[in-house]
């Protein structure tokens, strides 16, 4: 045998190889076959997966979650990236802040391989240190990279950064960009204290400041900001003022079950791990179906608005086909946690995003939570926080 048909027959073995190992790996036991019994939820939990990450793999059950025996459901635990043009290997590493080598083993690429439009590459999910793990954003009709900075209370400059755009960039209906996370918030358990702490720090007022756009950036209440500091309402600042800032660690509370939520008091604990600007999933504790939110005003309960107007429609789908101020128990997804909670439907009063074919906000409650209009509590939304909490 010559030594070119030596090298070609070397070389389509390794390329054999490398290409059934990295089926393997990417790919294997990613996919569960439905049985009988077998409902999405069921399935979440079963493979240790959010609701909001079974919708993320598999759309087509967003507008109907109904099962059929045989059929096929994604549980990968892998973020999926498509390729657009002018990608690259490095490019997409960058983008996602995760390890190039990391990205080409996992891939089963070498350095130097061509990537295509359409293809579909895994990102390792390990984030660095620190940091929450990316998500993605599906741009739909008349987004601009700063709305979207402002839906997720994002960096504009961030964004643009994460996405290799410029200020001057176009995007398109359905192109997927990354949401920068932020770094400042705690993800795991292990960076939680035991028990609830609060400490304060110092922010030095600078030019455009104002007091609600600290207790947005340190996301606590207006109020509460206020009250520290001794001020009113119409209190003016000047640059270079010291202003005290209250900052809160919310400790993880034990459930019955994975399928419930943490049992937080609005008051002490739920307002500051759903601050106003936080963005999350909700997840229907009955159905199953997810819809992401944005909490946007609210003293007493959560003012909360569906981010899209795909998500307004899974909303009003588990209402029936109609938004009702009827209460159903949810779960809150928010930065690796799972909260018990309760929502109605109807949008009214006042809206902050726009193109959402929602036209207001609705309302969400966690324990203690009360009716902005009284001041007292709603028991039916109290008793869907604890079914949401396994605590009925």
């Amino acid at each position: 045998m010559n030594n070119k048909l030596k090298k070609i027959i070397t070389a389509t073995a390794l390329a054999t190889s490398v290409f059934t190992l990295s089926s393997i790996s990417a790919f294997g036991n990613q996919v569960h076959h439905v049985s009988s019994g077998d409902t999405l939820w069921k399935i979440s939990q079963k493979y240790n997966i959010s609701m909001s990450k079974i919708y993320q793999l598999n759309p087509q059950y967003r507008s109907n979650p109904t099962l059929n025996i045989g059929d096929k459901v994604n549980i990968s635990n892998e973020l999926v990236h498509t390729v657009v043009k002018g990608d690259t290997p490095w490019k997409i590493s960058k983008g996602y802040k995760v390890d190039l080598n990391q990205l080409l083993k996992l891939n089963g690429l070498t350095a130097g391989d061509e990537i295509y439009v359409g293809q579909k590459l895994l990102i390792p999910t390990s984030a660095p240190k620190g940091e929450n793990a990316n998500t993605t954003y599906t741009v739909i009709k008349n987004d601009t990279p700063w709305t979207i900075s402002q839906k997720f209370n994002v960096s504009h400059k961030e964004l643009l950064a994460a996405n290799n755009l410029k200020e001057w960039d176009y995007i398109y209906v359905g192109q997927k960009l990354i949401i920068p996370s932020k770094t400042n918030k705690p993800t795991t358990d292990n960076q939680l204290p035991k028990t609830n702490q609060k400490t304060f720090i110092t922010h030095t007022v600078v030019r455009g400041d104002d007091l609600w756009n600290i207790s947005i950036q340190y996301e606590i209440p207006f109020y509460e900001l206020l009250q520290v500091n001794g001020f009113k309402n119409n209190h003016i600042l000047n640059i270079g003022d010291k202003i005290t800032v209250p900052v809160y660690k919310i400790a993880v509370k034990p459930t019955p079950g994975p399928q419930y939520g943490e049992y937080l008091d609005w008051w002490t604990e739920a307002q500051y791990v759903v601050p106003i600007g936080k963005v999350f999933e909700v997840v229907d504790f009955n159905t199953g179906k997810s819809w992401t939110m944005k909490r946007t005003i609210g003293a007493n309960h959560a003012d909360v608005e569906p981010l899209t107007s795909n998500d307004a429609a899974i909303m009003k789908s588990v209402w029936g086909g109609y938004y009702s101020w009827s209460r159903r128990a949810v779960i809150v997804e928010v930065d690796g946690r799972r909260l018990a909670a309760s929502a109605s439907s109807m949008p009214h009063d006042i809206e902050y995003i726009k193109n959402n074919s929602f036209k207001g906000h609705s309302d969400l409650y966690f324990g203690n939570s009360t009716r902005h209009v009284d001041g007292k509590s709603d028991g039916k939304h109290q008793v869907n926080v604890e079914i949401a909490a396994g605590k009925r």
